[in-house]
């Protein structure tokens, strides 16, 4: 069994198709981000999509670590 949060992402990224698709939307957010934030200067529009962007990433990030702990809660009993 997976017992570092680690070993539970990894497992979890294995294993659980729903958690997969969260993690490669967060990394594609992350990538948009990334490509934002490395310019000089961002217009109003830009400034509206870096923080939307910031908004979606923490929504799946919270999902995400939402499945990790029902996942734990789950399997505590196995350890």
């Amino acid at each position: 069994m997976a017992s570092s949060p680690q070993d539970v992402r990894v497992h979890l990224m294995a294993t659980d198709e729903h958690f997969r698709e969260l993690a490669d939307q967060h990394k594609t957010y992350d990538e948009q981000l990334q490509q934002l934030t490395n310019r000089p200067y961002l217009s109003d529009q830009e400034r509206v999509e870096e923080t939307r962007l910031k908004k979606l990433k923490l929504r799946l990030k919270d999902e995400m670590e939402q499945i990790i702990r029902q996942y734990k809660r789950d399997h505590a009993s196995v350890a």
